[in-house]
């Protein structure tokens, strides 16, 4: 591993065209489990791959579901069928409270089209039989997902994508209180953040990237920096800016036309943002949309949490964790753990024994451990899957760190052993 090198992440807000769009999809996972909870529908049996698509004015919402009757309606033909007004509401509502109210993309005008339909029995068998055979669902689909964790931030996440991720979030909060020039900002921006590290630790930002939208088209760039430089410098609080950072401010000048009007978006295009910002390796699967019997989504997110509490047990200063899986299979195939040389008298044998020792990671398993059925997936849409606060409404559960204890356990047993 280097010891001096730059590095950098970029961010996106929720307000580009593909943020709106795992927004959306995610409103609709959260809408099945909320109407499952409140009809009385077993919470596990609900299965939802939702994409989206929006251009100018336009939504399309598509993907497989297994609903609660209170989402369907009878169909001209007497049989029950896919109910779009809720869907449409969702929808509408996630535009709104994002902030889309321009001419060419309006939380109100846009046309939205709901073309859900009924899960593949194939793919349907694969988790359902699979549970009347072993006793335990078997994952969705096949693939590799990664959980990474370091000691470079508060939330043990990589420096470059956390301050990427919270210059916007700072620019979005104080968009919405509406006060003063900051208010005439639009949802639409990229962040970008080059960290300098020297022996290994980040030591100055070198160059900050940041593309926003505005509202007011007399603006420049220049004008745009005095806006939003002194949320970029609150953002990055105790990291320092380097004598000569470099700053791009809407390089390009103006940026009025933004969101889907200006570029169309699709769920699940943003994996990179959403997980470690190119510092830690991905699988290749999107989250938002899904529920969590697809290990794309669960057991990335065990993945995460298993990798942070390795590190928050002082086991390691770095974590990468690889799982895999195999349609229909509840166990993973394989688990692989990482400590980049910087394992505190311990090995990665150690830690993969350790981590099957204290979490059932088969799909059931990583369910019940984090409590993900639950409608609470509108929120990780924007900013970032990880590195986020746990709720009290069970939301971001991967982000705690209660396994620090048991973990630390097994491995001193282990060990005497």
């Amino acid at each position: 591993m280097r010891a001096n090198y730059l590095f950098t992440s970029e961010s996106v807000a929720e307000g580009h065209p593909d943020k709106v769009c795992d927004r959306i999809s995610d409103e609709i996972v959260d809408l099945v489990y909320r109407e499952a909870a409140k009809t009385g529908v077993n919470p596990w049996g609900v299965r939802i791959a939702c994409e989206t698509l929006a251009t100018t004015n336009r939504v399309v919402i598509a993907g497989e579901v297994r609903l609660p009757p209170s989402l369907m309606k009878k169909g001209k033909d007497g049989k029950d069928v896919i109910n779009p007004s809720k869907f449409k509401a969702a929808a509408r509502r996630a535009i709104k409270d994002i902030g889309y109210e321009q001419d060419g993309f309006h939380w109100k005008k846009a046309k939205i089209d709901v073309l859900l339909h009924s899960q593949s029995a194939d793919i349907a068998q694969g988790v359902d039989n699979a549970s009347d055979q072993q006793g335990d669902e078997g994952a969705g689909d096949q693939g590799i997902m990664f959980g990474y964790a370091c000691k470079e931030t508060p939330d043990l996440m990589p420096a470059p994508i956390y301050y990427s991720h919270k210059i916007l979030q700072l620019l979005a909060a104080a968009r919405k209180k509406g006060d003063g020039d900051v208010a005439k900002l639009g949802p639409d921006a990229k962040s970008q953040v080059t960290v300098r590290y020297i022996d290994g630790k980040p030591a100055e930002v070198t160059s900050i990237v940041l593309s926003t939208q505005h509202l007011d088209e007399s603006w420049d760039s220049k004008k745009v920096r005095a806006v939003v430089e002194p949320y970029i410098r609150e953002a990055l609080g105790d990291l320092p800016i380097a004598k000569d950072c470099n700053w791009y401010i809407n390089p390009t000048g103006k940026f009025v036309i933004g969101g889907p009007d200006g570029d169309a978006g699709l769920t699940g295009r943003k994996i990179i943002v959403d997980t470690y910002g190119g510092a830690a390796p991905h699988g290749g699967g999107a989250f938002s949309g899904k529920d969590t019997t697809k290990v794309d989504r669960s057991a990335a997110y065990a993945a995460r949490y298993l990798a942070k509490n390795v590190v928050a047990a002082g086991l390691a200063d770095r974590c990468t964790i690889q799982l895999s899986y195999a349609i229909g299979v509840a166990q993973p195939l394989s688990i692989y753990v990482d400590l980049h040389g910087t394992g505190k008298a311990v090995t990665e044998d150690q830690v993969e024994a350790a981590i099957r020792k204290n979490m059932d990671l088969s799909p059931t398993g990583i369910r019940r451990h984090l409590d993900l059925n639950k409608p609470i997936y509108a929120k990780t849409s924007a900013y970032g899957h990880f590195g986020r606060k746990a709720g009290r409404d069970g939301s971001f559960s991967w982000e705690r760190t209660d396994l620090v204890k048991a973990l630390k356990e097994t491995v001193k047993l282990r060990e005497a052993a």
